[in-house]
């Protein structure tokens, strides 16, 4: 229901902008996932470039194959186009994520209220809607990596509170060919499965096999490039982006704030501090080491890096946990001050949703 209200303005904001829905579903990164779906690395029209407009042999290595791969199986089916194929993978993955976001907040909440299964399934629900109306969380329905990630990590994370090491080292593995975020995911697991050490071997072979899917991209990034960083340098000669301690988001931060009178970079700036307050609410209020450390990190990867700030938004979805004080501190509220929330958040995000896709001249 949240992302059909989503859709629905995406739509009527499209048409009155001379955009239709099925282009701004595939707009920017998406015509490149939908290139790499359908042609492979290789051979890919001269038209996808990098931030700079140029087309490298190595600048389709910037995008992990994770996603491409799932489209392609999906578009193998009779009568299935490329595009259907991303959207359909977008909107399946998109909607896994969310129950496993439900399964998150449940577990948190009734780590701390155990005998209330009741207020455990409201924080879960809470959480659910919470992550599907997050401000870009209209992604979850374009040709974009953002649903699939976000499906494998929350649901390895899940397996990870559970101790089901196994699952969880595979569900990281996939994770790992589809975002470099799955770094974030990849730490955790290894952490918990030296803290669980004494259990036996299956936490041994969870942290083994959680960094193969990352590695083994980089690695054949790093071959091909002729690099041991290969796939970084990529990413920074095409879209600008390497590590500076945050120094640019700061940056970002004080100009938006104090003269920029766009409400995507306004927005932007805003849903950055509230990443920050929402992951030193995770510590304060203790929640599970997994889920604090795991948003912390996810986050980093987004906050301390130079590159397109107007896409922060977007790139922050996988730290969704950060959410989790929310759903929390909502589970104990009425259900009339549930209901204004959700509906207010869901609004929110269909506008700005809508506005950064059909509005805004940057890409996203």
């Amino acid at each position: 229901m949240v992302r059909a209200i989503g859709a629905g303005w995406l739509q009527y904001v499209g048409n009155r902008n001379g955009k239709s829905l099925h282009d701004m579903l595939a707009a920017w990164d998406g015509q490149w996932m939908l290139a790499l779906a359908h042609h492979g690395y290789n051979d890919l029209p001269a038209n996808l470039t990098d931030a700079h407009g140029e087309q490298t042999a190595d600048t389709a290595y910037a995008f992990f194959p994770g996603y491409p791969m799932f489209v392609r199986a999906v578009d193998a089916f009779p009568g299935i186009s490329t595009y259907a194929a991303a959207i359909l993978t977008s909107l399946v993955a998109g909607a896994a994520a969310t129950v496993a976001a439900y399964r998150i907040g449940r577990w948190c909440a009734l780590r701390r209220w155990p005998a209330d299964e009741a207020r455990g399934d409201r924080a879960g629900q809470i959480m659910a809607v919470l992550f599907a109306s997050t401000p870009m969380s209209v992604v979850l329905t374009m040709a974009y990596t953002e649903a699939i990630y976000c499906a494998f990590a929350g649901w390895a994370l899940w397996m990870i509170l559970e101790k089901r090491w196994l699952t969880a080292g595979l569900l990281t593995v996939c994770a790992g060919l589809t975002r470099t975020t799955a770094v974030a995911l990849i730490a955790v697991l290894v952490i918990a499965a030296f803290a669980h050490r004494r259990d036996g071997w299956r936490p041994w072979v969870g942290a083994a096999l959680a960094p193969l899917g990352w590695l083994g991209w980089m690695v054949f990034v790093g071959i091909r490039a002729g690099s041991p960083m290969g796939w970084f340098r990529i990413q920074s000669n095409g879209w600008g982006t390497r590590f500076d301690a945050g120094a640019a988001t700061v940056r970002y931060l004080v100009d938006t704030l104090s003269t920029n009178q766009t409400a995507g970079d306004v927005v932007t700036a805003w849903v950055i501090v509230a990443t920050a307050v929402l992951i030193a609410l995770a510590f304060v209020t203790r929640l599970p080491w997994q889920i604090s450390v795991y948003g912390t990190l996810a986050a980093a990867t987004v906050l301390l890096s130079t590159g397109l700030m107007n896409s922060r938004v977007r790139l922050l979805l996988p730290a969704f946990v950060v959410l989790v004080p929310i759903a929390l501190a909502l589970a104990q509220r009425s259900r009339t001050t549930q209901i204004t929330v959700g509906v207010a958040t869901t609004l929110t995000s269909a506008w700005f949703g809508a506005y950064m896709l059909g509005i805004y001249p940057y890409a996203i």
